[in-house]
């Protein structure tokens, strides 16, 4: 891996990507798409020390493994952390990142709902099938999150996993990720013939999948950590929607502090990443 120098780093997460032209129409059929290359190795590497020592620093779990729920042992998971340090800052408003969420979503900006670093750990559990807008109060799908892993992750790692074509797919989107989520959209994406994208991640790859797509994680059964950093985008103009449980209230009173139900949650949290009409 080649050193990258500061303004290199500038202008690459800041820079455009050559998006394939069939891209925004795999991600409507298919649910999500891998981009090779989102980033090159030498800018994850240079911002993952730093993810790394904030995960570290800011979790609060202390449950031994054995002890944790299927949950618990799926990731240790710590979010926002753009609002800790200038340089996961810059990560985290990449406009390389923000721009492809909305060409990917196909809307002309797309907001931050919150950044999310996931690191499995060594022994660490599955991620059971769930689609993440279960969680999100909001009245449309136009919500994306990418993954972007900060190591080479093959499948012993726990590599992200997706049900191709799940987002059309409306059984089990009232399940939290759970041991009934699993076992449940396990049977069911199965009976309805999904296939199942297993496919590893190199350093610099990522993937974008959208809010209604399901997906899952392996356990961690290598010696190393799986560390991954995630931003989960919204269309620009979304609007907040009454909660329909308890997490989706969590989330609002968490990820959108003051925002109203029925209102664009512009709050101080979810800053404005990207906007076509504003573009050079």
């Amino acid at each position: 891996m080649h050193a990258i120098d500061a303004s290199d780093i500038e202008a690459e997460i800041d820079g455009s990507y050559d998006l394939p032209v069939d891209a925004a129409a795999r991600i409507s059929t298919e649910g999500y798409v891998r981009l090779p290359q989102l980033l090159s190795p030498a800018t994850v590497a240079h911002f993952e020390p730093t993810i790394t020592k904030l995960l570290i620093d800011l979790n609060t779990m202390r449950t031994p493994m054995a002890e944790r729920d299927t949950y618990n042992r799926a990731f240790l998971q710590v979010m926002n952390l753009w609002r800790h340090a200038e340089t996961v800052k810059r990560f985290v408003q990449s406009r390389r990142l923000a721009e492809v969420a909305s060409r990917l979503l196909g809307v002309d900006g797309v907001r931050l709902y919150h950044d999310q670093a996931l690191y499995k750990e060594p022994g660490g559990g599955i991620t059971p099938w769930h689609a993440d807008q279960y969680y999100w109060p909001f009245d449309s799908d136009r919500t994306i999150t990418v993954w972007i892993p900060l190591q080479d992750t093959p499948l012993e790692l726990g590599a992200l996993e997706f049900a191709r074509g799940s987002n059309r797919f409306e059984f089990g989107r009232n399940l939290p990720i759970s041991d009934t989520s699993e076992q449940e959209l396990q049977r069911e994406l199965g009976a309805q013939g999904f296939t199942v994208d297993q496919a590893p991640y190199e350093l610099g790859d990522a993937s974008f999948h959208l809010g209604w797509t399901f997906h899952r994680a392996g356990a961690n059964t290598s010696a190393v950590a799986r560390r991954v950093m995630t931003m989960i985008y919204v269309d620009a103009d979304i609007i907040v929607s009454e909660p329909t449980n308890d997490n989706q209230r969590e989330d609002l009173a968490a990820c959108m502090p003051g925002a109203v139900v029925g209102s664009i949650p512009d709050t101080e949290l979810n800053p404005v990443l990207y906007r076509r009409s504003h573009a050079a």
